[in-house]
């Protein structure tokens, strides 16, 4: 994880990355993690039941699937997920995203698949 002590490109972070739907956390903000991903397709329906969730496009478009409206974002906007809301989210191409969870929030909630990271792994280094 990054430390703070320098200033850090988010935007080259995420790109950097190899894998998709796999974020990388690049700091902390008291309880809560800051990290990056980079997106393409979609992930899996899931909530975080006690935890709000902050996606903010760096690069791309992205597309919350929520029970009843999808909310569009585009880069440099941003979107909090409240607690207990299920979402999908959807990148028809590939799309850089920041965002912001508290350190106890799981990857996909209780929904486990082939694409759930552990904090472990989010915990990685990037380069």
């Amino acid at each position: 994880m990054l430390k703070s002590a320098t200033p850090v490109d988010p935007r080259a972070l995420a790109a950097s990355l190899q894998e998709l739907w796999s974020p990388r956390v690049i700091g902390e903000l008291d309880d809560n993690y800051i990290k990056v991903a980079k997106v393409h397709g979609e992930l899996v329906w899931h909530s975080h039941e006690t935890q709000d969730e902050m996606f903010f496009v760096l690069q791309g478009h992205l597309r919350l699937r929520l029970p009843d409206r999808d909310v569009e974002l585009g880069p440099g906007e941003l979107f909090v997920v409240p607690r207990g809301v299920q979402h999908l989210p959807v990148a028809e191409q590939e799309c850089l995203v920041l965002l912001i969870e508290h350190k106890a929030t799981a990857h996909t909630g209780d929904t486990q698949t082939a694409q759930t990271r552990s904090l472990a792994e989010q915990l990685r280094d990037i380069g």
